[in-house]
Protein backbone atom coordinates (compact mmCIF):
# COMPACT_ATOMS: atom_id res chain seq x y z
CA UNK A 1 0.00 0.00 0.00
CA UNK A 2 1.53 3.29 -1.10
CA UNK A 3 0.29 6.01 1.23
CA UNK A 4 1.34 9.60 1.79
CA UNK A 5 2.23 10.10 5.45
CA UNK A 6 1.04 13.45 6.73
CA UNK A 7 1.88 12.90 10.38
CA UNK A 8 4.48 11.79 11.37
CA UNK A 9 6.60 12.40 8.29
CA UNK A 10 8.26 9.00 8.26
CA UNK A 11 7.47 5.39 9.15
CA UNK A 12 10.43 5.37 11.60
CA UNK A 13 8.21 7.23 14.02
CA UNK A 14 5.24 4.90 13.96
CA UNK A 15 4.97 2.60 16.95
CA UNK A 16 2.11 1.07 18.88
CA UNK A 17 -0.15 3.85 20.10
CA UNK A 18 1.03 6.44 17.57
CA UNK A 19 -1.72 8.50 16.00
CA UNK A 20 -0.97 8.62 12.29
CA UNK A 21 -2.51 10.71 9.50
CA UNK A 22 -2.31 9.20 6.04
CA UNK A 23 -3.56 10.18 2.63
CA UNK A 24 -4.63 7.29 0.43
CA UNK A 25 -5.60 7.21 -3.24
CA UNK A 26 -9.34 6.62 -3.67
CA UNK A 27 -8.99 3.09 -5.06
CA UNK A 28 -6.79 2.04 -2.14
CA UNK A 29 -9.17 3.06 0.62
CA UNK A 30 -11.32 0.06 -0.34
CA UNK A 31 -8.54 -2.32 0.60
CA UNK A 32 -7.07 -0.29 3.46
CA UNK A 33 -10.18 0.08 5.59
CA UNK A 34 -11.04 -3.66 5.81
CA UNK A 35 -7.37 -4.26 6.58
CA UNK A 36 -7.45 -1.80 9.48
CA UNK A 37 -10.65 -3.39 10.79
CA UNK A 38 -9.09 -6.84 10.61
CA UNK A 39 -5.98 -5.66 12.42
CA UNK A 40 -8.21 -4.03 15.03
CA UNK A 41 -6.74 -0.58 14.36
CA UNK A 42 -9.10 2.26 15.14
CA UNK A 43 -9.47 4.85 12.42
CA UNK A 44 -11.41 8.02 11.63
CA UNK A 45 -11.94 9.47 8.18
CA UNK A 46 -10.97 13.13 8.52
CA UNK A 47 -11.46 14.27 4.91
CA UNK A 48 -13.52 11.89 2.80
CA UNK A 49 -12.98 13.62 -0.54
CA UNK A 50 -9.61 15.33 -0.60
CA UNK A 51 -9.82 16.26 -4.27
CA UNK A 52 -13.00 18.18 -3.59
CA UNK A 53 -11.40 19.88 -0.57
CA UNK A 54 -8.42 20.96 -2.69
CA UNK A 55 -10.70 22.30 -5.41
CA UNK A 56 -12.80 24.16 -2.87
CA UNK A 57 -9.69 25.92 -1.65
CA UNK A 58 -7.93 26.67 -4.93
CA UNK A 59 -10.76 26.49 -7.45
CA UNK A 60 -12.09 29.88 -6.43
CA UNK A 61 -8.89 31.58 -7.56
CA UNK A 62 -10.01 32.58 -11.03
CA UNK A 63 -13.31 34.18 -10.02
CA UNK A 64 -12.23 35.57 -6.71
CA UNK A 65 -10.85 39.05 -6.54
CA UNK A 66 -7.26 38.33 -5.51
CA UNK A 67 -6.79 41.81 -4.11
CA UNK A 68 -8.87 43.27 -1.32
CA UNK A 69 -9.99 46.90 -1.34
CA UNK A 70 -6.81 48.14 0.30
CA UNK A 71 -4.59 46.13 -2.03
CA UNK A 72 -3.12 42.91 -0.75
CA UNK A 73 -5.28 40.34 1.02
CA UNK A 74 -3.47 38.67 3.92
CA UNK A 75 -6.34 36.27 4.58
CA UNK A 76 -5.90 34.19 1.43
CA UNK A 77 -3.05 31.98 0.24
CA UNK A 78 -0.83 33.51 -2.41
CA UNK A 79 1.14 31.99 -5.27
CA UNK A 80 4.90 32.42 -5.41
CA UNK A 81 4.58 35.09 -8.08
CA UNK A 82 2.13 37.08 -5.97
CA UNK A 83 4.38 36.81 -2.91
CA UNK A 84 7.42 38.00 -4.85
CA UNK A 85 5.48 40.91 -6.37
CA UNK A 86 4.34 41.81 -2.85
CA UNK A 87 7.96 41.81 -1.63
CA UNK A 88 9.03 44.10 -4.48
CA UNK A 89 6.13 46.40 -3.68
CA UNK A 90 7.04 46.69 0.02
CA UNK A 91 10.65 47.30 -0.90
CA UNK A 92 9.53 50.27 -3.01
CA UNK A 93 6.94 51.69 -0.63
CA UNK A 94 8.75 51.30 2.72
CA UNK A 95 12.37 52.22 2.01
CA UNK A 96 12.87 53.35 5.61
CA UNK A 97 12.02 49.94 7.10
CA UNK A 98 12.33 47.35 4.34
CA UNK A 99 15.28 46.19 2.30
CA UNK A 100 14.85 43.26 -0.09
CA UNK A 101 17.75 41.15 -1.29
CA UNK A 102 18.47 37.67 -2.61
CA UNK A 103 20.71 35.09 -0.90
CA UNK A 104 21.06 32.96 -4.01
CA UNK A 105 19.16 30.93 -6.56
CA UNK A 106 17.02 27.80 -6.28
CA UNK A 107 17.62 24.57 -8.20
CA UNK A 108 15.29 25.77 -10.97
CA UNK A 109 16.95 29.19 -11.01
CA UNK A 110 14.47 31.26 -9.01
CA UNK A 111 15.85 34.02 -6.76
CA UNK A 112 15.78 33.33 -3.00
CA UNK A 113 14.40 36.59 -1.67
CA UNK A 114 14.71 37.81 1.91
CA UNK A 115 13.29 40.97 3.48
CA UNK A 116 15.43 42.84 5.97
CA UNK A 117 13.04 44.61 8.28
CA UNK A 118 14.00 47.24 10.83
CA UNK A 119 14.91 50.84 11.47
CA UNK A 120 18.40 51.77 10.36
CA UNK A 121 18.99 53.34 13.75
CA UNK A 122 22.60 52.31 14.39
CA UNK A 123 25.34 50.59 12.43
CA UNK A 124 25.32 47.34 14.39
CA UNK A 125 22.15 45.64 15.55
CA UNK A 126 21.32 42.12 16.63
CA UNK A 127 19.01 40.24 14.33
CA UNK A 128 16.30 37.58 14.20
CA UNK A 129 16.01 35.19 11.25
CA UNK A 130 12.55 33.94 10.26
CA UNK A 131 11.85 31.45 7.47
CA UNK A 132 8.64 29.88 6.22
CA UNK A 133 7.84 27.25 3.64
CA UNK A 134 10.79 24.85 3.91
CA UNK A 135 8.16 22.20 3.17
CA UNK A 136 6.12 23.15 0.12
CA UNK A 137 2.67 21.92 1.12
CA UNK A 138 2.63 23.76 4.47
CA UNK A 139 0.96 26.86 3.03
CA UNK A 140 0.10 28.45 6.36
CA UNK A 141 3.85 29.10 6.86
CA UNK A 142 4.35 31.62 4.05
CA UNK A 143 0.98 33.15 4.99
CA UNK A 144 2.34 33.80 8.48
CA UNK A 145 5.61 35.30 7.22
CA UNK A 146 3.62 37.79 5.16
CA UNK A 147 1.32 38.51 8.08
CA UNK A 148 4.31 39.21 10.32
CA UNK A 149 5.77 41.78 7.92
CA UNK A 150 2.42 43.47 7.38
CA UNK A 151 1.73 43.65 11.12
CA UNK A 152 5.20 45.04 11.82
CA UNK A 153 4.84 47.79 9.24
CA UNK A 154 1.28 48.61 10.29
CA UNK A 155 1.81 48.81 14.03
CA UNK A 156 5.33 50.26 14.07
CA UNK A 157 3.99 53.77 14.77
CA UNK A 158 1.36 52.82 17.33
CA UNK A 159 2.66 49.80 19.27
CA UNK A 160 5.58 50.53 21.63
CA UNK A 161 6.62 46.85 21.70
CA UNK A 162 6.81 46.65 17.90
CA UNK A 163 8.61 49.97 17.77
CA UNK A 164 11.18 48.66 20.25
CA UNK A 165 11.63 45.47 18.24
CA UNK A 166 12.21 47.27 14.94
CA UNK A 167 14.44 49.91 16.53
CA UNK A 168 16.67 47.53 18.46
CA UNK A 169 16.74 44.59 16.03
CA UNK A 170 16.76 43.62 12.40
CA UNK A 171 14.48 40.86 11.16
CA UNK A 172 15.56 38.77 8.20
CA UNK A 173 12.37 37.25 6.82
CA UNK A 174 12.25 34.60 4.09
CA UNK A 175 8.58 34.07 3.24
CA UNK A 176 9.21 31.10 0.93
CA UNK A 177 12.34 29.04 1.53
CA UNK A 178 11.54 26.20 -0.86
CA UNK A 179 10.47 28.32 -3.83
CA UNK A 180 10.51 25.54 -6.45
CA UNK A 181 8.53 23.16 -4.27
CA UNK A 182 6.01 25.84 -3.30
CA UNK A 183 5.45 26.75 -6.94
CA UNK A 184 5.02 23.06 -7.76
CA UNK A 185 2.44 22.67 -4.97
CA UNK A 186 0.38 25.37 -6.73
CA UNK A 187 0.73 24.04 -10.26
CA UNK A 188 1.08 20.25 -10.07
CA UNK A 189 0.75 18.55 -6.70
CA UNK A 190 -0.84 20.33 -3.74
CA UNK A 191 0.82 17.87 -1.33
CA UNK A 192 4.39 18.15 -2.57
CA UNK A 193 6.87 18.52 0.31
CA UNK A 194 10.45 18.44 -0.96
CA UNK A 195 12.63 20.60 -3.21
CA UNK A 196 12.57 19.92 -6.96
CA UNK A 197 16.15 18.83 -7.69
CA UNK A 198 16.43 15.85 -10.03
CA UNK A 199 17.85 12.47 -9.14
CA UNK A 200 19.10 10.82 -12.31
CA UNK A 201 19.30 7.27 -10.99
CA UNK A 202 15.89 7.05 -9.39
CA UNK A 203 13.88 9.49 -11.48
CA UNK A 204 12.54 10.93 -8.23
CA UNK A 205 12.50 14.62 -7.60
CA UNK A 206 13.47 16.52 -4.54
CA UNK A 207 15.16 16.42 -1.18
CA UNK A 208 13.63 17.18 2.21
CA UNK A 209 15.12 20.63 2.81
CA UNK A 210 14.75 20.09 6.55
CA UNK A 211 16.95 16.96 6.51
CA UNK A 212 19.70 18.43 4.32
CA UNK A 213 21.63 20.48 6.91
CA UNK A 214 25.08 19.61 8.11
CA UNK A 215 24.20 18.47 11.61
CA UNK A 216 24.08 14.70 12.26
CA UNK A 217 23.18 14.52 8.56
CA UNK A 218 21.12 11.53 7.40
CA UNK A 219 21.03 9.86 10.77
CA UNK A 220 17.79 8.87 12.54
CA UNK A 221 14.55 10.26 11.11
CA UNK A 222 15.96 10.82 7.62
CA UNK A 223 16.05 8.52 4.62
CA UNK A 224 18.78 7.64 2.12
CA UNK A 225 16.20 6.76 -0.50
CA UNK A 226 15.62 9.52 -3.10
CA UNK A 227 11.94 8.69 -3.45
CA UNK A 228 11.17 9.07 0.24
CA UNK A 229 9.58 12.20 1.68
CA UNK A 230 12.38 12.54 4.23
CA UNK A 231 15.25 11.98 1.74
CA UNK A 232 18.32 13.71 3.15
CA UNK A 233 19.93 14.34 -0.25
CA UNK A 234 23.21 13.03 -1.72
CA UNK A 235 25.28 15.11 0.74
CA UNK A 236 24.72 17.93 3.28
CA UNK A 237 23.78 21.27 1.68
CA UNK A 238 23.32 19.53 -1.67
CA UNK A 239 20.26 21.73 -2.19
CA UNK A 240 21.14 25.22 -3.43
CA UNK A 241 18.40 26.69 -1.20
CA UNK A 242 19.88 25.14 1.94
CA UNK A 243 23.42 26.02 0.90
CA UNK A 244 22.48 29.66 0.25
CA UNK A 245 20.70 30.15 3.58
CA UNK A 246 23.40 28.29 5.52
CA UNK A 247 26.02 30.51 3.90
CA UNK A 248 24.08 33.66 4.82
CA UNK A 249 23.56 32.53 8.43
CA UNK A 250 27.23 31.56 8.78
CA UNK A 251 28.28 34.96 7.50
CA UNK A 252 26.01 36.74 9.98
CA UNK A 253 26.29 34.30 12.90
CA UNK A 254 27.62 36.98 15.28
CA UNK A 255 24.66 39.23 14.59
CA UNK A 256 21.81 36.72 14.50
CA UNK A 257 20.58 35.81 17.99
CA UNK A 258 17.38 33.94 17.13
CA UNK A 259 16.34 31.52 14.40
CA UNK A 260 12.61 30.86 13.90
CA UNK A 261 11.30 28.40 11.34
CA UNK A 262 7.60 27.94 10.56
CA UNK A 263 6.07 24.60 9.67
CA UNK A 264 2.70 22.84 9.85
CA UNK A 265 0.98 21.04 11.35
CA UNK A 266 0.90 19.90 14.99
CA UNK A 267 0.42 23.00 17.21
CA UNK A 268 3.82 22.81 18.83
CA UNK A 269 6.72 25.08 19.66
CA UNK A 270 9.95 23.10 19.41
CA UNK A 271 13.55 23.84 20.33
CA UNK A 272 16.78 21.78 20.05
CA UNK A 273 17.75 19.13 19.92
CA UNK A 274 15.93 17.36 17.14
CA UNK A 275 18.58 14.75 16.45
CA UNK A 276 19.13 13.45 19.99
CA UNK A 277 17.55 13.26 23.44
CA UNK A 278 19.81 15.67 25.29
CA UNK A 279 19.45 18.94 27.12
CA UNK A 280 20.87 22.07 25.49
CA UNK A 281 23.32 24.16 27.57
CA UNK A 282 21.05 27.22 27.74
CA UNK A 283 17.96 25.11 28.41
CA UNK A 284 16.47 27.26 31.17
CA UNK A 285 16.50 30.41 29.01
CA UNK A 286 15.07 28.72 25.97
CA UNK A 287 12.53 26.74 27.97
CA UNK A 288 11.20 29.82 29.76
CA UNK A 289 11.01 31.68 26.43
CA UNK A 290 8.97 28.79 25.00
CA UNK A 291 6.72 28.58 28.06
CA UNK A 292 5.92 32.29 27.91
CA UNK A 293 5.44 32.25 24.14
CA UNK A 294 2.98 29.37 24.33
CA UNK A 295 0.99 31.15 27.04
CA UNK A 296 0.91 34.34 24.98
CA UNK A 297 -0.32 32.35 21.99
CA UNK A 298 -3.04 30.68 24.04
CA UNK A 299 -4.32 34.02 25.31
CA UNK A 300 -5.80 34.85 21.90
CA UNK A 301 -8.17 31.94 21.17
CA UNK A 302 -7.38 29.35 23.81
CA UNK A 303 -5.33 27.20 21.43
CA UNK A 304 -2.89 25.23 23.57
CA UNK A 305 0.47 24.50 21.99
CA UNK A 306 2.72 21.75 23.30
CA UNK A 307 6.32 22.82 23.68
CA UNK A 308 9.66 21.21 24.41
CA UNK A 309 12.74 19.71 22.78
CA UNK A 310 11.84 18.55 19.26
CA UNK A 311 13.17 15.01 19.76
CA UNK A 312 10.90 14.18 22.68
CA UNK A 313 7.96 16.48 21.82
CA UNK A 314 7.59 15.58 18.14
CA UNK A 315 10.13 12.94 17.05
CA UNK A 316 13.84 12.49 16.41
CA UNK A 317 15.02 13.92 13.09
CA UNK A 318 18.53 14.64 11.91
CA UNK A 319 19.83 17.33 9.58
CA UNK A 320 17.23 19.97 10.55
CA UNK A 321 17.70 23.71 10.10
CA UNK A 322 16.89 24.43 13.74
CA UNK A 323 19.60 22.12 15.11
CA UNK A 324 22.05 23.51 12.57
CA UNK A 325 21.30 27.11 13.56
CA UNK A 326 21.75 26.25 17.22
CA UNK A 327 24.99 24.36 16.58
CA UNK A 328 26.25 27.36 14.63
CA UNK A 329 25.99 29.69 17.57
CA UNK A 330 22.44 31.05 17.34
CA UNK A 331 21.31 30.71 20.98
CA UNK A 332 17.55 30.88 20.41
CA UNK A 333 16.47 28.39 17.77
CA UNK A 334 12.81 27.45 17.45
CA UNK A 335 10.55 25.61 15.06
CA UNK A 336 6.84 26.31 15.14
CA UNK A 337 4.36 23.68 13.99
CA UNK A 338 1.28 25.81 13.31
CA UNK A 339 -2.39 24.77 13.19
CA UNK A 340 -4.01 22.36 13.21
CA UNK A 341 -3.63 18.87 14.68
CA UNK A 342 -4.95 16.95 11.68
CA UNK A 343 -8.58 17.83 11.13
CA UNK A 344 -7.65 19.85 8.05
CA UNK A 345 -3.95 19.01 8.07
CA UNK A 346 -2.12 20.76 5.23
CA UNK A 347 -5.43 22.06 3.87
CA UNK A 348 -5.99 24.63 6.61
CA UNK A 349 -8.91 26.76 5.34
CA UNK A 350 -8.30 30.39 4.48
CA UNK A 351 -10.80 31.40 7.17
CA UNK A 352 -8.27 30.15 9.74
CA UNK A 353 -5.35 32.20 8.42
CA UNK A 354 -6.28 35.23 10.51
CA UNK A 355 -6.69 33.50 13.90
CA UNK A 356 -3.63 31.33 13.31
CA UNK A 357 -1.45 34.30 12.40
CA UNK A 358 -2.86 36.52 15.15
CA UNK A 359 -2.02 34.04 17.91
CA UNK A 360 1.37 33.14 16.38
CA UNK A 361 2.24 36.83 16.21
CA UNK A 362 1.84 37.05 20.00
CA UNK A 363 4.25 34.16 20.48
CA UNK A 364 6.86 35.63 18.14
CA UNK A 365 6.68 39.06 19.78
CA UNK A 366 7.02 37.37 23.13
CA UNK A 367 10.16 35.46 22.11
CA UNK A 368 11.65 38.60 20.58
CA UNK A 369 11.07 40.73 23.66
CA UNK A 370 12.46 37.92 25.81
CA UNK A 371 15.58 38.03 23.67
CA UNK A 372 15.97 41.78 24.24
CA UNK A 373 15.68 41.27 28.01
CA UNK A 374 18.74 38.98 27.92
CA UNK A 375 18.24 35.80 29.84
CA UNK A 376 21.35 34.12 31.20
Amino acid sequence: LQVDLWQPSSTFHIAEGTVTDVRVPRNLSRSLLPYLQQANIQYTILISDLQKAVENQTGLRSHRNRRSISGYNYEVYHSLEEIQDWMHHLNKTHPDLVHMFSVGKSYEGRPLFVLKLGKRSRPYKKAVWIDCGIHAREWIGPAFCQWFVQEALQTYQTDPAMRKMLTQLYFYIMPVFNVDGYHFSWTNDRFWRKTRSKNTRFRCHGVDANRNWKVKWCDEGASYHPCDDTYCGPFPESEPEVKAVAHFLRKHRKQIKAYLSFHAYAQMLLYPYSYKYATIPNFSCVESAAYNAVNALQSAYGIRYRYGPASSTLYVSSGSSMDWAYKNGIPYAFAFELRDTGHFGFLLPETLIKPTCTETMLAVKNITLHLLKKCH
